[in-house]
């Protein structure tokens, strides 16, 4: 009488070596050989060296950037980590903030960010995406309108023209995936990359 386990080793093996090895190894070197940028994470590279990704947002403050959506993300606090503390567009723990629409909090952290987008911009109205996060917290594009609604406080900062600063939005907007897929977008790192370079040629002028 054969031995039923013989043959469940068997195929045990072969299919971890099947699924487990051969099959993400080719997906791998396939992708790496089709899409050698987006395989190798879509980074973005400045003068040589890795300035970010153009899938994971970046945290830009001052008042000389255009600023991305707000981000939910954590990490663990340093002085206990029974508990975490923000860290905005943290790859390691992608996630939303999980509060609802009754959530005090939430409402007040909403009600911050729109008086002070509020009173940078008067008279015009708060594109959603400037006080809302999304679901990963690593978005790292904005709506032509919440770039165009940043255009006065950027080109003062940087001392240029509105109409060059809504220019250059105008010329990173990127249109919907296959014309269908998504809405038209502004990645904010590669923006900001090129109000650099703006700014750097105004200089040399």
């Amino acid at each position: 009488m054969s031995n039923p386990l013989r043959p469940a080793l068997v195929l045990l093996v072969a299919l971890t070596a099947v699924t487990g090895l051969a099959y993400p190894l080719a997906v791998t070197g396939l992708a790496g050989a089709i899409f050698p940028a987006e395989a190798a994470g879509s980074l973005i590279e400045r003068d040589g060296r890795i300035v970010g990704s153009a899938l994971i947002g970046q945290s830009f403050t001052g008042a000389g950037f255009f600023h991305g959506r707000p981000s939910a993300t954590t990490a663990p606090d340093p002085a206990d980590a029974a508990k975490t503390v923000p860290a905005p567009y943290n790859a390691a723990n992608s996630m939303g903030s999980n509060l609802g629409p009754t959530s005090a909090a939430l409402a007040e952290r909403v009600r911050a960010d729109l008086d002070r987008l509020k009173a940078e911009n008067p008279g015009r109205p708060v594109p959603v995406d400037l006080v809302t996060t999304s679901s990963s917290g690593l978005d790292p594009d904005l709506s032509p309108e919440a770039a165009l609604f940043q255009v006065p406080r950027v080109a003062r900062a940087r001392n240029l023209p509105e109409e060059a600063v809504r220019g250059l939005v105008a010329a990173q907007v990127r249109g919907r995936t296959l014309g269908l897929l998504g809405e038209p977008r502004v990645n904010v790192l590669a923006l900001n990359l090129a109000l650099d370079d703006l700014a750097a040629a105004g200089a040399r002028r």
